[in-house]
């Protein structure tokens, strides 16, 4: 049993577009997908990223054919905002999130979990994103865009992967400013990181190399 939590550098950068398509990805390697989205925030009546990745691990998966966005969320708050400032009457308990996640992985053979927001948003006044990455013990992708000022946004990520010695893969969700990339952020992924890859074309490389 494998877990890998999808994260990003922030919010809108392609978390859900691309655990979407590692779902398809994997369940066509006969392996049965499992999904989990912990936290989302910005709930008016549906949780529209929970229910994408919800509806798309039916088509592969029975055992989440009965499942409702309750049973792959742990909290959804309606404030588009920080878990923590989401959170108004700090009802989040770390220990409910953990359990939510060890019982689903029991349904699966490979649980995607995907994060809001980036790596140092706060769940808690104390604990970050990050820091349940690190507490659910998973492999971690990371997700960057391709607008002006990814670059600094990609290396200040990974310098906290780095600074907690974990380790990750990461990739450019090549949408905002698709065109632009080649000429102001492209040169510098392909001298500092040539084997960078984007989530439409790297992604099957990706899984070869993950191990299953």
């Amino acid at each position: 049993m494998q877990s890998l939590f999808i994260t990003a550098t922030g919010t809108n950068v392609g978390k859900t577009h691309t655990t979407l398509q590692l779902i398809k990805s994997f369940s066509d390697r006969g392996l049965k997908v499992g999904v989990y989205k912990p936290i989302e925030t910005g709930v008016e009546t549906i949780a529209q990223d929970a229910t994408a990745l919800l509806d798309a691990c039916k088509k592969v998966n029975p055992q989440f054919k009965d499942f409702s966005t309750e049973d792959i969320t742990a909290y959804t708050f309606t404030l588009p905002a920080a878990p923590f400032c989401a959170d108004i009457k700090h009802t989040i308990d770390i220990q409910h999130i953990i359990d939510k996640y060890n019982s689903l992985q029991k349904v699966c053979d490979i649980l995607l979990v995907e994060g809001a927001g980036g790596l140092m948003v706060p769940i808690t006044k104390d604990f970050l994103m990050i820091d349940l990455v690190q507490k659910l013990q998973t492999n971690v992708l990371l997700v960057t865009p391709s607008r002006l000022g990814c670059i600094n946004d990609t290396l200040l990520s990974m310098e906290a992967l780095y600074a907690r010695n974990m380790p990750f893969d990461w990739c450019v969700n090549l949408f905002e400013e698709k065109e632009q990339f080649g000429e102001v952020t492209q040169p510098f992924y392909d001298e500092r990181f040539p084997d960078w890859w984007c989530v439409d074309e790297g992604l099957q490389r990706f899984i070869s190399t993950y191990g299953l």
